[in-house]
Order: C-alpha cells, then structure tokens, then sequence
C-alpha cells in the first residue's frame, strides 16, 4: 500500500499502524468466523513475536509532548491542527 502521508512514519509509528492494522484484521475474522484456526494462529504469532515491541513503540509516543504530537499530525495529514481549546 504507497503512503500518501507527506512525511514518511517513524519506526515506532510504522510498528503501531502495522500492528493495528492486522489487529483489526484479526479481530473482524475472529467475529466473522471464531473458530479459524489460521486466524488463532495468526493472533498467537502476533502474541508471542511482535507485541512487546508494539507496546514498547506505543507506550513511547504515548510519551511524547502534546505539541510534538499534534507537529507530527499537521506533517502526517497535511494541515495544521487548532491548539486545544479552539481558536488560534
């Protein structure tokens, strides 16, 4: 899939919108069929292989200042953001 983003993802924003894509994925073939035992164990794999290193990527940006965040929007997405609170 080519982004379309103006600025390329980071390696920890890269790791958590993989991670939340084929989460998503899993999670809508878990509801359309429960009982897959190709999703299960996709899901497993997912556990066990590459869910630390999501959370430690997610928790990182958790960690990052507001204003840092709403930059990396605006860059992202291709606009500027209104502080919070409304108006500029």
């Amino acid at each position: 899939m080519p982004q379309t983003a103006k600025a390329p993802l980071d390696a920890d924003e890269e790791r958590v919108a993989r991670a939340q894509r084929l989460l998503i994925q899993l999670g809508a073939a878990l509801v359309s069929q429960p009982f897959d035992t190709r999703t299960h164990d996709q899901l497993r794999a997912f556990l066990a292989d590459d869910a630390d290193d999501v959370l430690a990527s997610l928790q990182a940006l958790q960690r990052r200042p507001e204003s840092e965040l709403r930059r990396r929007v605006a860059e992202l997405a291709g606009h500027n953001l209104l502080p919070a609170g409304g108006a500029a």
